[in-house]
């Protein structure tokens, strides 16, 4: 379904949304194995004023549900008037997975990888085929909300294009302090979507299975921003203390099976060869420390600290000594009820962090 002009534009669902409207819709994807319709909710908010139409998604991975707490919120609490163009809020994508507290789909397919999706494919193939052509075809941005896997945490940041214009002014118009520039997995969402000429970005943030409360504030800070400065919401942009573009990340593994003892958080800053981890067997002889190869920050963690040989403890994100320098002096300057600290702190609580000549028992 091709991007629609004139009246057409405002019918969603066969459903014409009037200005100053708000609409509810389910978009029927396929039917479950009882023959049952599979229907995805969908809000759509139109302005009085015309504009651009952007869509907010959450819950592609159906345990990932920060971006469904969202969405939730912005549904319920109205946090902002929309005065300019459409606004198009999908809380669950991967309804299917999301009722079985799943990442994958039932047919263990990962629809982030089935975009744009077929009407005659697999399951995920076909759920992607609909909310691609009845959602993401129709928009000119997207923002999809997305966590860590399982038994992981992300530190927030935004992934992007940022090649492409209207990419990166979009992932600069969110303010997010770490930006990770990638084109993004073939089938997922943002490729597959930019490839129509919508310009998407994926926010990455927090656990699944929980709607943290500093996550859902960080995301709907930057959602906002985006409308702000799309003309379409009323306000000025809050921008970020600091932006860093991230153009390589690499997972650090355990090079033996043991029990970790973390060094440190996510969202720390780390020097070459400090020591993000220790191996430990569990009597607490050490078996070894895992450190960081360069300088880095610590964009994501294991929350498990049982480990196979192999296994990742943390995933660092690369950038230039001057921009790490110039992060380094935001973040000390930050006072301590910033929403970064905030989160920061947040996040700290599903490690178990101790100094590395400290020893348990």
């Amino acid at each position: 379904m091709a991007r629609k002009s004139g009246s057409e534009a405002h019918v969603w669902g066969g459903r014409a949304v009037a200005p100053g409207e708000r609409l509810d819709l389910t978009l029927t994807a396929s039917t479950s194995y009882s023959g049952t319709p599979i229907e995805l909710p969908v809000q759509v908010w139109r302005g009085a004023k015309p504009g651009p139409a952007v869509f907010v998604t959450g819950a592609v991975h159906g345990d990932e549900i920060n971006g469904t707490g969202t969405v939730r919120h912005i549904i319920q609490e109205e946090p902002f008037e929309l005065v300019a163009g459409t606004l198009v809020l999908v809380p669950v994508v991967n309804i299917s997975a999301f009722e079985q507290l799943s990442r994958y789909s039932p047919d263990r397919r990962d629809l982030n990888r089935s975009f744009p999706g077929s009407v005659d494919g697999s399951l995920s193939s076909r759920i992607a085929h609909v909310i691609f052509e009845n959602v993401i075809a129709r928009c000119d941005y997207g923002i999809d909300l997305h966590t860590a896997a399982v038994r992981r945490t992300n530190y927030p940041n935004v992934r992007a294009d940022m090649e492409q214009e209207a990419t990166a002014r979009l992932a600069t118009l969110f303010g997010a302090e770490l930006l990770l520039n990638s084109k993004g997995p073939q089938g997922s969402l943002r490729r597959a979507a930019l490839q129509v000429g919508c310009a998407t970005i994926t926010l990455e943030a927090g656990e699944v299975w929980k709607v943290e409360p500093a996550v859902v504030e960080y995301a709907l800070r930057g959602i906002r921003n985006v409308l702000i400065g799309l003309k379409m919401v009323r306000g000025e942009v809050v921008k970020p203390s600091f932006r860093m573009v991230a153009e390589d990340t690499a997972w650090i593994r355990a090079n033996e099976g043991g029990f970790l003892r973390f060094h440190v958080h996510p969202g720390d800053m780390v020097d070459e060869g400090q020591p993000l981890a220790t191996n430990t067997s569990l009597a607490g002889r050490d078996l070894g420390v895992v450190v960081a190869p360069r300088d880095a920050i610590v964009l994501a963690m294991t929350t498990l600290p049982a480990v196979s040989p192999g296994d990742p403890v943390a995933h660092l994100a690369y950038s230039s000594e001057a921009a790490m320098r110039k992060m380094e002096r935001a973040l000390d300057k930050l006072p301590e009820d910033s929403l970064l600290t905030r989160l920061h702190d947040d996040l700290a609580t599903n490690v178990m962090v101790s100094e590395l000549d400290d020893t348990f028992g």
